[in-house]
């Protein structure tokens, strides 16, 4: 595996290749880092394909925006396209969770020769609410609890995880976990205000415009209901031949599975045009 330091406007993305063949380029959610989208799972390079993973500005190892406001779905897909433009990718297999997963649809839908297929994990992003007041407050709390308390700050600004008891313990568990992660947990606190505020595209009709091989990944909102299946449902409606994937009932959302997770994505990529 060799580590990447990619700049552009200011920032240094961190990030990791590894394997060979057809490239994927995997991105992951908001307070996540590059290890939170396929759990660690080796199974793509294994199965013949160059992975690069990188952690979003603000995030991980990467350095903040030097504007508070500039972590929005352009400033992302921007950096995107700089990381397939720095590694010599012409076009990948394009794989994200959340965030991640807005951030790749909003470069399939300007600069869709970039793409030769997508993986849009557990979505999060309703046009339709996207705005609402309560909605931008719960991630406004969330920031100042990051500011003012660092991890546990922002666990308490969370409150119970709304999700069911069976769950609420791994759910907390993989929260502290992910937020430790972080260099500049400042920068992940003005991603919190920014991001949300963010439209990657206006209405879910715009995704009908897209013609390349689409797996979405949805979760049962009894562990995640954050990232509601009927939206994940939605998503796979609008995108013309899209597969939807969801665990079965009581079992880990396959979202959370690196190894299942990778299968669907190698499939992705063997159905992908490379021309």
């Amino acid at each position: 595996m060799a580590e990447l330091t990619i700049t552009r406007a200011g920032v240094r993305l961190a990030g990791e290749e590894s394997g060979s063949g057809r490239p994927v380029v995997l991105l992951h959610g908001l307070t996540a880092t590059r290890r939170y989208v396929v759990m660690g799972s080796r199974l793509l390079e294994r199965s013949g394909h160059r992975v690069i993973a990188y952690d979003a500005r603000g995030h991980g190892a990467s350095t903040p925006a030097p504007d508070p406001a500039a972590y929005g779905y352009e400033q992302l897909g921007e950096d995107l396209v700089a990381v397939l433009e720095a590694r010599g990718v012409e076009r990948a297999v394009l794989a994200g969770a959340s965030m991640g997963a807005h951030t790749l649809l909003w470069l399939a839908l300007r600069a869709p020769e970039r793409c030769a297929g997508l993986v849009v994990i557990t979505p999060g992003y309703d046009p339709a609410g996207s705005l609402e007041a309560a909605r931008l407050a719960r991630w406004d709390a969330l920031a100042d609890g990051l500011e003012r308390g660092g991890v546990e700050g922002f666990l308490q600004a969370y409150g119970e995880p709304e999700a069911g008891p069976a769950w609420r313990e791994a759910v907390v568990k993989a929260i502290r976990q992910r937020m430790a992660l972080h260099e500049h947990p400042g920068a992940v606190a003005d991603a919190l205000r920014a991001v949300p505020r963010s439209r990657p595209f206006a209405e879910l009709a715009e995704l009908g415009r897209l013609s390349l091989p689409v797996a979405v990944v949805g979760s049962r909102d009894e562990a995640d209901p954050g990232h509601p299946r009927a939206l994940a449902e939605a998503y796979a409606a609008a995108i013309p031949g899209a597969r939807l994937h969801v665990e079965q009932p009581g079992h880990s959302p396959l979202a959370w599975q690196g190894s299942r997770l990778s299968r669907v994505i190698a499939e992705v990529a063997g159905r992908a045009s490379w021309s």
